[in-house]
């Protein structure tokens, strides 16, 4: 986490102002101002926590000229797993943030709300788990949060508690259908339950039995090695998992989200299902977007291990394809650490191989230089994916997820000519490296602004730990 150099980047300066009544804490000056409709050369007026004028006369107690930049919402990262504590020596099997290097990482990325995943413990209720994540992260975060109540069973009380979790503005609940084998009919009345609330349900999209069975009978030809990952879990082992997601949707009318999709034949499902007027959003991930399966095939494979596999060149595109024509709603990190050494144990397999990697300080910046710099995505679309649907889906917007009078000034100044090569090592994630070490991406943030604090400025992370907010929050629309 040592000192990073800047190549390209634009002039950035402080602004000197002799005034007795500044009228504004901060004003950004001269940057091009982005929303999910609109673009204007404005400057920005931030008073406490808020937006307050955009454009006009202002003076500022502070004031940035960031001429030739991009100011944007801040990111919003609904998928994150961030530890309680940082897991030690002997617990190999915790992810290695907790909320302060997680949040670290956010700020680094231009992300300013993030969402964590929050399953119980053994022998825990799904109370236990939200509040020990608000205790952490109130604790120790940099960035606003929300947490989803996780579940991957459902009893009795559960079902009670997604009605007291709702009251208590924890609007979201997330579940595995890689569970639905074992109890399918309590995931479809808590799944109806939460709808009845005014939740949205994220649900994670694998079929468990057919995923166990090609597993097993791998490992059993003796073909279970990393390099077979992708031949576990094919893209019709998503697929037949979106439909029946999409067969819960109809029956019970809950608004649901399935997040990391990764293949073109599960967002065909979607994108079929949502053209009958069902309440289903899609979100994806950094990793399917960047790499393809090519990378499994590497001695290294092991790294890149996600939930779902990394897909072939076509799925690749035709995601980006859905980001584009809004088939895909969202995108998110699913950041979920491990160490190098812990993700290439050679004692694992396709059935006990850790998944999950990095990607808080990495996916904006990514989007942004092979979406926006490669004339894939327009800058509004930029926004809207990673800031306004995410804040119009969690009940956030317009507080979160848009620059405007009255919203929280979660801003952040990019710099498209900012360049940077990828080193995993010299970021804020404890996983010490990074699934795209040695690529050249362009359009960092030099400043990142939560509720009107600079908290990067000019690349140095700053702001004491817990300074971040729990957000409550209201009903999730049922469209975009």
């Amino acid at each position: 986490m040592g000192d990073r150099s800047d190549a390209g980047a634009v002039g950035h300066r402080e602004t000197e102002r002799v005034s007795n009544h500044p009228g504004f804490d901060l004003v950004l000056r001269g940057g091009t101002v982005v929303t999910a409709g609109s673009r204007s050369r404005s400057d920005v007026g931030i008073r406490g926590e808020r937006v307050a004028q955009l454009g006009g006369d202002m003076a500022g107690a502070r004031e940035i000229d960031v001429t030739g930049s991009y100011v944007v919402p801040g990111g919003i990262d609904m998928h994150v797993h961030l530890s309680a504590e940082r897991p030690g020596p002997d617990e190999p099997n915790g992810f290695v943030d907790d909320f302060l290097s997680g949040s670290r990482a956010a700020v680094r990325g231009g992300v300013t709300t993030v969402g964590q995943m929050s399953f119980a413990e053994d022998g825990w209720q799904v109370r236990d788990a939200v509040a020990r994540d608000l205790r952490a992260a109130g604790a120790q975060s940099l960035v606003d949060f929300v947490l989803h109540a996780g579940l991957v069973s459902v009893a009795d009380d559960d079902l009670v508690a997604i009605d007291e979790l709702a009251a208590q503005g924890h609007m979201s609940l997330k579940i595995v259908t890689l569970a639905l084998d074992w109890d399918y009919a309590n995931i479809v009345a808590a799944v109806r339950r939460a709808g009845q609330a005014g939740m949205l349900t994220l649900v994670h999209c694998e079929d468990e039995a057919l995923i166990d069975f090609l597993g097993s009978d791998l490992v059993a030809r003796g073909e279970g090695g990393l390099a077979s990952y992708p031949r576990s879990r094919p893209d019709y082992t998503e697929r037949v998992a979106v439909d029946r997601v999409i067969g819960i949707c109809e029956a019970t009318g809950a608004p649901m989200l399935i997040v990391h999709l990764s293949s073109a034949a599960a967002l065909a499902s979607a994108r079929a299902a949502r053209q009958r007027g069902l309440p289903l959003f899609v979100e994806t991930r950094p990793i399917y977007l960047h790499l393809t399966d090519e990378v499994h095939r590497r001695a290294d494979g092991g790294k890149f291990i996600g939930m779902p596999p990394v897909r072939s060149a076509d799925d690749v595109a035709q995601l980006w394809r859905g980001l584009v024509d809004g088939s895909i709603d969202t995108i998110a990190s699913d950041h979920a650490p491990w160490t190098l050494e812990q993700k290439l144990d050679p004692t694992l397999d396709v059935l006990t191989s850790r998944k999950g990697v990095a990607d808080l300080e990495t996916m904006l910046p990514m989007l942004f230089s092979a979406g926006v710099l490669s004339g894939r995505l327009s800058l509004e679309r930029y926004v809207a994916v990673s800031a306004t649907n995410p804040a119009r889906l969690f009940g956030l917007y317009p507080r979160k997820g848009t620059i405007a009078v009255g919203s929280d000034a979660d801003l952040v100044v990019i710099d498209p000519a900012l360049s940077r090569v990828v080193d995993g090592a010299a970021m804020e994630s404890y996983a010490g490296y990074s699934v795209y070490d040695g690529t050249e991406v362009s359009g960092w943030p030099r400043y990142t602004i939560s509720r009107g604090e600079v908290v990067l400025d000019d690349g140095r992370v700053q702001g004491a730990p817990g300074r971040g907010s729990w957000l409550g929050r209201g009903p999730t629309v049922r469209g975009l």
